[in-house]
């Protein structure tokens, strides 16, 4: 616990115009990465528009360790066949997570995160203060597949007993 800076929990919310990879359809699920922790949705059975609306939670170690969203359609018989995957770029989150702000209005924008070639986004994404709290929701293009988008939620969640993010050295 003690090398745990806090949870970031990811909401997986739903795909869109993800790549046919059965008969006319697929049977899609993301799996999230960073280092040895390994989280996944359930399957959406043949959908290429599926509505996951799931909350996978990281323990975070380290804020620049890659993070990694993968899709893939469920086989019965073969191995499950790649949809397509993306990197979730927590730094400008956690950055404004740091900032420390208080008692800002509702949906009052922190931070804007333009697509660039060096994140998956799709769109604009909005770092907001809502209810206390500072959340991301980002839409991603998905790489290698020629075509599909997953649009996810990120929310901090401080854990007692953790170092947290406050500590001198964590970018």
């Amino acid at each position: 616990m003690e090398n745990i800076l806090g949870l970031l929990r990811i909401g997986v919310r739903k795909g869109i115009n993800l790549a046919v990879r059965d008969l006319g359809s697929s049977d899609p699920y993301v799996i999230i990465t960073m280092g040895h922790q390994k989280l996944k949705t359930k399957v959406v059975k043949r959908n290429c528009n599926p509505e996951w609306n799931e909350e996978l939670t990281l323990s975070i170690t380290d804020v620049n360790a890659p993070i990694k969203l993968e899709v893939y359609d469920k086989d019965t018989f073969t191995v499950d066949d790649k949809m397509g995957d993306a990197e979730i770029d927590i730094k400008p989150y956690i950055a404004s997570l740091k900032m420390g702000l208080k008692n800002l209005p509702n949906g009052c924008v922190v931070k804007r995160v333009q697509p660039s070639m060096n994140n998956c986004l799709a769109d604009e994404s909005c770092i907001v203060w809502n209810n206390g709290e500072i959340t991301q929701d980002m839409l991603f293009r998905l790489r290698n597949v020629e075509s599909g988008e997953v649009e996810v939620h990120l929310k901090w969640i401080d854990v007692p007993g953790c170092k947290g993010l406050k500590l001198e050295g964590i970018s």
